[in-house]
């Protein structure tokens, strides 16, 4: 049962949204030889101030 977490910043519409998840199940079904109904795509919008590589806060864009 593969689980696909995805971590974004904030902002994309749902249809993008919609459309990532059912283009990875797509490649992780084909790949892994995997029924799509036991795949599940997480997306987490992380809102901006939340991610700090090497200790400095990241900015969008």
């Amino acid at each position: 049962m593969p689980f696909v977490k995805i971590d974004l910043f904030e902002g994309r519409s749902q249809e993008q949204k919609d459309q990532l998840a059912r283009e990875v199940t797509e490649v992780i079904s084909r790949v892994a030889q995997a029924p799509k109904e036991a795949i599940h795509v997480i997306i987490n919008d992380m809102p901006e101030g939340t991610y700090y590589p090497a200790g400095e806060a990241k900015k969008k864009g």
